[in-house]
């Protein structure tokens, strides 16, 4: 079952999450649409599909839930930009990709912030989330539930990269988020924004010479055909989060309410563990695909946090008091085990 859902997935394209849309009630129905870049087949397409089944069955479809894959609304920019001005309810993107109406949650993207899933799940799901919820809500957003793209690594053209000096005035893609950019630049490498469908094409024609991912995404969006080495640095832990327009939110009953916030509870940490249960696989199955794979010793991977590190003071120094406030209150929660 495990291989065919994987053989599945390398057909697909996928980056990060499905989101919910403005609900409109005629006759009595109300709309709830969810726009996501994740192709079918899938563990965020599947995440979905349960998600609607269950507030369409809680609600006697009285919620009627339509789910777009493969960005067929857009790329993950545009659906947040949609969900703020209302013309889709709802949204599952990367904290990356948020951060571009709600920069704060930049702070999410550092790099090696987290040491763990385990650490990320302890300070994302306790004493980080009513701040993360605070501004979301300060920008018109409700958040429905946490996932996750994972751990992103490089992947590369001209050989592994084990040591910060082999990322020097290498032409790199870059997610469109100033923290990745930042974090390059740290590391010596040319960064280059590209947006998510622009990229395969980029490195067929030598704009880039690599990128950095998940394992997952790498495959779903075909990017592993277009290089040769994939480097296990996992340089970045990358939260996701399924948001609605909270005015939409707003606007329901209460029952209404409850019935797409109660199913989020229970499928949150199926989530996650779906995303995190495929990784050693698709290891494996990269290097059947033909690209070669390299773990980083936990010496190499200090070495390149002790010289990103100057990205979260330049996060710092260049966010608002409540990223800062968030910030620390994730960096105290880091220290108290």
């Amino acid at each position: 079952m495990r291989r065919t859902f994987v053989r599945a997935l390398l057909l697909a394209g996928l980056l990060g999450l499905v989101a919910p849309t403005a609900a409109s009630a005629a006759d009595g129905e109300i709309s709830l649409k969810l726009a996501t870049v994740a192709p079918s087949r899938t563990p965020w397409a599947d995440l979905l599909k349960r998600y609607r089944k269950s507030v369409e069955k809680s609600t006697d479809k009285k919620i009627k839930v339509r789910v777009y894959l493969n960005g067929i609304k857009g790329d993950e920019q545009s659906s947040v930009r949609q969900v703020y001005k209302g013309t889709l309810q709802g949204a599952g993107v990367s904290t990356g990709a948020m951060a571009t109406l709600v920069p704060e949650l930049s702070v999410l993207e550092l790099p090696y912030l987290f040491a763990s899933y385990e650490e990320a799940d302890r300070i994302l799901d306790g004493p980080a989330r009513p701040l993360i919820e605070k501004l979301l809500e300060a920008k018109g957003f409700k958040l429905l539930m946490f996932s996750e793209n994972g751990y992103r690594s490089f992947g590369t053209k001209k050989g592994f990269i084990k040591q910060p000096a082999d990322l020097k005035a290498v032409k790199m893609r870059s997610q469109e988020n100033q923290v990745h950019v930042e974090t390059y630049r740290a590391l010596g490498a040319s960064p280059v924004t590209i947006s998510v469908g622009e990229v395969a094409s980029s490195l067929q024609t030598g704009v880039v010479d690599g990128f950095d991912n998940t394992p997952l995404f790498t495959q779903a969006a075909g990017w592993n055909q277009q290089v040769q080495y994939y480097s296990v640095s996992r340089h970045i832990y990358q939260p996701a989060v399924i948001v609605v327009n909270k005015a939409w939110y707003d606007g329901l009953s209460p029952d209404m309410q409850a019935a797409i916030l109660e199913p989020a509870k229970g499928l949150e940490k199926k989530g996650r563990r779906a995303v995190r249960a495929l990784e050693p696989l698709l290891l494996k199955n990269l290097e059947k695909g033909g690209t070669q794979v390299y773990e980083l010793t936990d010496a190499e991977r200090a070495a390149f946090s002790t010289i990103t590190r100057p990205v979260w003071e330049t996060f710092r120094a260049s966010t608002t008091d409540a990223g800062r406030e968030l910030l620390d209150v994730i960096l105290k929660a880091k220290g108290a085990k």
